[in-house]
């Protein structure tokens, strides 16, 4: 291979550079561009907005281009899937903040697998997800892409949803890229993008641990550098980072590639580098094997080799890695799909079923004062606010409608409105929207107030509006209604509801009428006041195309919500942080007028019927480090239907020596019963999952007592048990255990 060759082969092309208005290939250019081979190719169904026969036609022409150079080295194509293919006609699932509120590693898994076959339909072979981003804090816009605030639930769900999309086997398979690695979401400030500052050992134990356990355990292909800077650091030139630890400590061997644009961002953000050529240098050098979306910098790679600034050997390692997984993928063998049956994979009947399932599962009732829900027997309902009625308020950032809020997309998803009228069918229904998601406007307010004064029961959906990087160039107006405040770029600083929402749920407070209020954002909210005032109260996160059928399922009683929280709720900002797992001197300090506890605590989530647990055992009270203990509880369904709920296991180190969070899951299990039925659900814990780094910063299982707590939720603990670590053990890296086994059986 010639040097150029070989860069190109770490270089990606946009589908806007390969297409032309009208969304058919530009051949000529396409041939200029791919002269030299190329190793990805960017998002050509989702950017190209090509329905799935399209875009299996395209990339096939595309690969059939490449077939004619000179070395006939296929590209591997990938696209967006965070929440279900990010493209025409991709189903659309709840955002991940959501699936982490399921508790159900096998519902994702579920997931990934329908997206995984719409993808393969088109000859995609590469996802950009998932993201597992430890969300800590809750200014950050990006909140609603990660599985929550807790390290150990934010690597079950991303293990399951990189099995899930994977498969059985690399050939057949999708990659999954694991980003931001790492330590994104503890941003200064809350600010995507902005600077980290984290100390070695919270990096290791909560920001790398869900990177070590997808890697070990699920096998993932793929990682993305990302953005920030750790201690002045870049991370898209960070060495120790991208080779040293990824690589060496954690054994990661699939390709790295980077977050888009974060090569050039060494000169144009950061100010580390002054050219596109030492900026490409830098990455390669660091470890990032593919430069995305566009080969901006590396094409500069033979020259910087010419000039004595990289070695060639730099070079050739990272292109063997992605030649490698060429191999691994087929691609080398058959890069073409059959576009003739691409369609038959989208909109099937078995996907909508589960993007309902799913947004079912991922519903939290926070709040259900005297019972009012679900509703039964009412006369007339008034519907409210701006997330009643608006398709595109279902979806997250990475959806296809809202990855493109200025432009007209189709779209095809229930709104609750849509699944209110055929639940309440015979009902008398009066819908007024209020407000806008952002704006200042309140000449909606009176026809909503006239609507719930004269309802049985108001039902009001409000939330954030979710998009990515908004464009619009309006956007720093207030006024603008459709500001997006929750999604890539929307960092903020307050955490109530956007616009004037707030108000209009007061004022349709004040007519008296029972008030039943569904947070539909991505956005974890501080509702102090709706807690305080309002009877129910129920978080729907962002459920996805099918996200109104699922909340009007739980409103009306045809499904019991099982969903519980995946972050703290604050009750105001300046809470923040505000985590389930501070250490002792954060957890137990309060404010002069606030108070440390959250308004609703990590893992909390009620039912329409109620669980009790009984007999909680260990199974020993003295535990070698190489060996493991059985924790075990029955949970019985005390009320008057069935329903699900997630039993939650908690380890808490009571004679550390060093300052320890108060308390850290180590396990749980979403279980379901019939009213009266009981379970028994045990919990295998290896003692080095108790493990923590010690002052040389070696993985240690250490000496002492750790009582393991069993509960409803973080602040809602039901029984306790002890056990004792009678020696200490470094950990190897093959030696250590990230999951607990858990067996259900029948009392």
């Amino acid at each position: 291979m010639t040097r150029e060759e070989k860069a190109a082969q770490l270089g990606s092309v946009n589908a806007d550079e390969l297409l032309d208005e009208d969304g058919e290939l530009d051949r000529d250019a396409a041939e200029e561009l791919l002269a030299n081979g190329i190793g990805h190719l960017t998002r050509i169904g989702g950017e190209g907005s090509l329905p799935p026969t399209e875009a299996a036609r395209v990339t096939n022409e595309l690969q059939a281009i490449l077939e004619e150079t000179r070395l006939g080295v296929p590209a591997i194509p990938h696209e967006e899937c965070l929440s279900g293919y990010m493209g025409p006609e991709g189903t659309t699932f709840p955002q991940s903040i959501g699936m982490a509120s399921s508790w159900d590693p096998d519902l994702m898994r579920q997931v990934m697998e329908r997206t995984r076959s719409e993808m393969a339909a088109i000859g995609t072979t590469h996802a950009l997800s998932p993201v597992l981003d430890v969300a800590r804090d809750l200014r950050w816009g990006r909140v609603e892409e990660t599985f929550g605030e807790d390290p150990y639930l934010v690597a079950a769900m991303a293990s399951a949803y990189v099995a899930g999309l994977q498969g059985p086997s690399i050939e057949d398979g999708i990659s999954a890229t694991l980003k931001h690695f790492a330590a994104h979401s503890a941003s200064e400030g809350g600010k995507n993008r902005a600077s980290v500052n984290v100390g070695p050992r919270e990096l290791r134990e909560t920001h790398l641990f869900p990177y070590e356990a997808a890697i070990t355990t699920a096998g993932a292909e793929s990682v993305m550098n990302a953005y920030h800077d750790i201690d002045g650091i870049p991370s898209a030139s960070n060495e120790w980072l991208l080779t040293d630890l990824l690589r060496g400590e954690l054994g990661f061997d699939g390709t790295v590639v980077s977050d888009y644009y974060s090569v050039d961002f060494l000169r144009e953000e950061h100010g580390v580098s002054d050219s596109d050529r030492e900026s490409a240098v830098m990455a390669l050098e660091a470890g990032i094997d593919v430069e995305l979306p566009a080969t901006d910098c590396y094409e500069h790679l033979p020259e910087a080799i010419e000039n004595g600034e990289l070695s060639e050997a730099t070079l050739d390692e990272a292109v063997r890695r992605v030649l490698r997984m060429k191999f691994r993928k087929g691609l080398v063998d058959d890069s073409t799909v059959d576009a003739s049956v691409a369609a038959d994979a989208f909109n099937t009947e078995a996907a909508t079923e589960l993007t309902e399932r799913a947004a079912r599962e991922s519903i939290v009732l926070l709040k259900n004062e005297n019972e009012l829900l679900p509703l039964d027997d009412t006369d007339s309902l008034a519907v409210v606010g701006p997330k009643a009625d608006d398709g595109q308020e279902m979806m997250g950032d990475y959806a296809y409608p809202a990855h493109y809020p200025e432009a007209e997309v189709s779209l095809d998803a229930t709104t609750p409105l849509d699944a209110i009228r055929v639940h309440a069918d015979g009902t008398e229904i009066a819908y007024e929207e209020g407000c806008t998601t952002s704006g200042p406007s309140t000449d909606g307010f009176d026809a909503a107030v006239e609507a719930a004064a004269g309802a049985d029961v108001t039902l009001a959906f409000v939330g954030a509006r979710s998009a990515v990087d908004f464009s619009d160039p309006d956007a720093e107006d207030v006024t603008n209604p459709a500001l997006p405040t929750s999604g890539e770029g929307s960092d903020v600083t307050d955490l109530g509801l956007p616009g004037v929402q707030t108000e209009l749920l007061e004022r349709v407070h004040e007519t008296g009428t029972p008030l039943v209020v569904v947070v539909v954002s991505g956005k974890p909210h501080s509702i102090e006041w709706v807690a305080e005032e309002v009877p129910a109260v129920v978080q729907a996160w962002l459920p996805g195309e099918e996200g109104g059928t699922g909340i009007a399922d739980v409103l009306f009683g045809d499904y019991n919500p099982g969903g519980h929280l995946p972050v703290s709720l604050a009750r105001s900002v300046g809470q923040l942080p505000v985590h389930y797992d501070r250490r002792p001197n954060s957890a137990n300090k309060d404010h002069v007028y606030t108070e440390s506890e959250p308004l609703y605590s990590f893992g909390h989530g009620l039912s329409y019927t109620e669980f009790e647990y009984d007999d909680f055992e260990v199974s020993t009270d003295t535990l070698g480090a190489s060996g493991s203990v059985t924790a075990s509880v029955t949970a019985t369904n005390v009320g008057g239907r069935g329903g699900s709920d997630v039993v939650q296991l908690y380890a808490h180190a009571e004679s550390p020596d060093q300052a320890r969070p108060v308390q850290e899951l180590v396990g749980f299990e979403r279980v379901s019963l019939d009213a009266g039925e009981s379970t028994r659900i045990s919990f295998e814990i290896d003692a080095t999952q108790l493990a923590y780094h010690d002052r040389d910063m070696n993985l240690r299982v250490h000496d002492g007592s750790y009582e393991l707590r069993v509960g409803h939720s973080a602040s809602d603990i039901a029984a306790t048990g002890s056990v004792n670590i009678n020696n200490s053990k470094v950990v190897p890296r093959t030696g250590r255990t990230y999951f607990t086994e858990t067996e259900v059986r029948d009392t």
